[in-house]
């Protein structure tokens, strides 16, 4: 990377950081509307011009940030933990826990993003944010599946994340942990029961049945 490049990126960095810090003080009432991004752009000292440069799709960027922020502050939460002394199970825990905690400190901004995010036109980036979400999370707990497990576990924990920070919002903060450990007993037990069916290559299955459509070799239930 180039010294402008690097420049760029640092000052793109501490700007978005700004924003998201003013943002935080706003949303909250005003929910994550364009409004509200031009209002914390300006106490951050931005333009107008440069807020479009920095946050082009606008509230969806601004939201993303803080998804992003909630990742980036639990795994500061658990820079002292060693996961490996820790179950799987109880990784998977404290890492979500200290997500939701991260979330409580600004519980009228969470709210608001919450409801953001559950918009129909905002449905591909939740997804897409919850997973990378998911995928922070297993990655720090020493998840190295590359199998169809990689996939798995981050769609079941994605589907935990969302309700588990509604649970904290609406319900409490023992209300979530009682909530997060249900939850992720049902996944490891799913996980549990996957491990013991038969290995299956669906690749192989895939490529049969395409080819017997391919040449009309359809396979028939005996008489």
């Amino acid at each position: 990377m180039t010294d402008e490049a690097e420049i760029k990126q640092d000052w793109a960095s501490a700007a978005e950081a700004r924003v998201l810090h003013a943002a935080l003080a706003i949303v909250g009432e005003t929910g994550w509307s364009d409004g509200a991004l031009t209002r914390a752009a300006h106490q951050a000292g931005l333009s107008t011009a440069d807020a479009k440069l920095l946050l082009p799709n606008g509230p969806r960027d601004l939201a993303a940030l803080y998804s992003r922020h909630l990742d980036h502050a639990l795994l500061e939460a658990l820079a002292g933990v060693d996961p490996r002394t820790l179950k799987i199970r109880e990784r998977i825990g404290r890492a979500v826990l200290a997500r939701l905690d991260a979330a409580a400190e600004h519980g009228g901004a969470a709210r608001r993003w919450a409801g953001f995010m559950a918009l129909p036109t905002n449905a591909p980036l939740a997804l897409r944010l919850q997973w990378e979400s998911a995928d922070a999370i297993w990655r720090w707990a020493g998840d190295a599946a590359t199998d169809e497990n990689h996939y798995s576990k981050r769609a079941l924990l994605s589907a935990i994340l969302g309700s588990a920070l509604m649970v904290r919002l609406t319900a409490g903060k023992a209300e979530a942990e009682a909530y997060v450990h249900r939850r992720l007993g049902n996944v490891m037990a799913f996980e549990k029961w996957k491990a013991g069916l038969p290995k299956v290559d669906f690749a192989a299955r895939a490529a049969t049945a395409l080819g017997k459509l391919r040449y009309g070799r359809v396979e028939r239930p005996e008489a």
